[in-house]
């Protein structure tokens, strides 16, 4: 397949386009570089820097690259940050998307990836999560990705654009030469990580007072790998699927004071810790159930066991400390 990554330098988009090049794929990578890394972009991989509102330069690509499959990471992700801007994620994750559909549909793409996330369900009413499940997003994070979400199945309806949705929980690990290095950087393990590989920094949990055994949040840890092959199994179901929403998730549930105790077995180091305020938007327990994704799409988790993940992600650590800023000779 000839397939265009938007958002392909960023975290999860880097990874999957490594492993589509990996099997075989024809990749183009299209990111603004706003939080994406061009080091990051795999090598055997097309790279072009723009915005998915650049209507004249994604129909060049689209002609140039005959590309028949899009999986669109491209977007705004901050939790907390919806909460106090929500009109830069509306802006962001759902105005700009369907710009890019637009562009899409103009050119006859009808095969649609969409990078969604767990946090379309808010506080769950019951738990492992499942996709019928209610959506009550509790961050505007959430409720963007759910407004484009419904998006994608009117366009299914009326335009047979064939796209499955994919509800991430918690990416986490690294590949030997991709890893997580944002700016600012709010998601667990790396800030976890980078606590270990600085001494004397204390690590802040965000609320000891969740209704779970230890009072800190619990969530669903996924290798950012398994989310890859997560994508590469629905594209290659999409014509049979049609429309389609799935979880992605390893369906075991970790409090953040037992990723912390991992973090230390790993890195043999151990971490101060201080407990601030609560995070606005954060619920107490995502916990997935990804058994339709198993069933419906044989995928099967290879690397989301909590010590697996804390591995990868730490030897990527060590290798960059600096992230891909001044590891030119290791990123490519």
């Amino acid at each position: 397949m000839n397939i265009l990554i938007t958002g392909g330098a960023g975290y999860v988009g880097a990874i999957c386009a490594e492993e589509l090049v990996r099997a075989g794929h024809r990749v183009v990578v299209l990111d603004d570089l706003s939080t994406g890394h061009r080091k990051a972009v795999p090598a055997g991989a097309f790279f072009a820097e723009a915005d998915i509102t650049d209507r004249p330069k994604i129909q060049r690509i689209i002609r140039r690259h005959r590309v028949d499959s899009v999986m669109h990471f491209a977007g705004a992700t901050l939790v907390e940050k919806s909460m106090t801007e929500p009109q830069y994620y509306f802006q962001n994750n759902v105005q700009k998307g369907l710009m890019l559909l637009e562009t899409l549909l103009d050119q006859g793409v009808k095969h649609f990836i969409f990078s969604s996330t767990a946090a379309v369900y808010g506080d769950p009413v019951s738990t492992p999560i499942r996709e019928h499940h209610p959506t009550q997003p509790v961050n505007a994070y959430g409720e963007s990705k759910l407004m484009f979400e419904k998006i994608l199945r009117w366009y299914h309806r009326a335009y047979r654009l064939n796209c499955v949705a994919l509800r991430y929980f918690n990416a986490a690990g690294a590949t030997t030469r991709l890893g997580e290095d944002h700016r600012p950087e709010t998601h667990l393990l790396p800030r976890l990580l980078e606590v270990a590989v600085s001494s004397g920094r204390p690590f802040e949990i965000y609320g000891d007072d969740y209704s779970t055994p230890d009072g800190t949040c619990i969530r669903d840890f996924v290798h950012v790998v398994d989310i890859a092959r997560a994508h590469i199994l629905a594209m290659r179901a999409l014509p049979k699927l049609g429309f389609a929403i799935y979880n992605v998730g390893h369906g075991r549930g970790y409090s953040i004071r037992q990723v912390l105790k991992v973090v230390e077995e790993v890195t043999g180091r151990k971490l101060t810790v201080r407990v601030g305020p609560r995070r606005p938007g954060d619920p107490a327990v995502l916990l997935a159930s990804p058994e339709k994704l198993r069933r419906e799409l044989k995928w099967k988790p290879r690397c989301s066991d909590l010590h697996t993940i804390v591995k990868s992600a730490w030897t990527w650590k060590l290798s960059h400390p600096n992230g891909y800023r001044g590891n030119s000779a290791r990123t490519g």
